[in-house]
């Protein structure tokens, strides 16, 4: 897995009634942009986050300034 920051962290749900979660990387804390990431959540919470298999990064929307 590789980001940058800015991308989108996205966990798909593994239950039928399980929303997806996402948050935006606002810190990469791995090498080369592997993890772990800081996530800051829709709520405003940062987490440590070590991705799964069931997350995937989306690349930040065009405009979004990427450091």
């Amino acid at each position: 897995m590789h980001a940058h920051i800015g991308d989108r962290l996205v966990f798909e749900g593994t239950h039928l009634d399980q929303p997806r979660r996402i948050g935006i990387i606002s810190e990469i804390r791995g090498p080369s942009g592997a993890p772990p990431y800081l996530v800051r959540w829709p709520d405003g919470h940062e987490t440590l986050v070590f991705p799964g298999v069931d997350a995937h990064v989306e690349p930040a929307p065009d405009g979004v300034d990427q450091q």
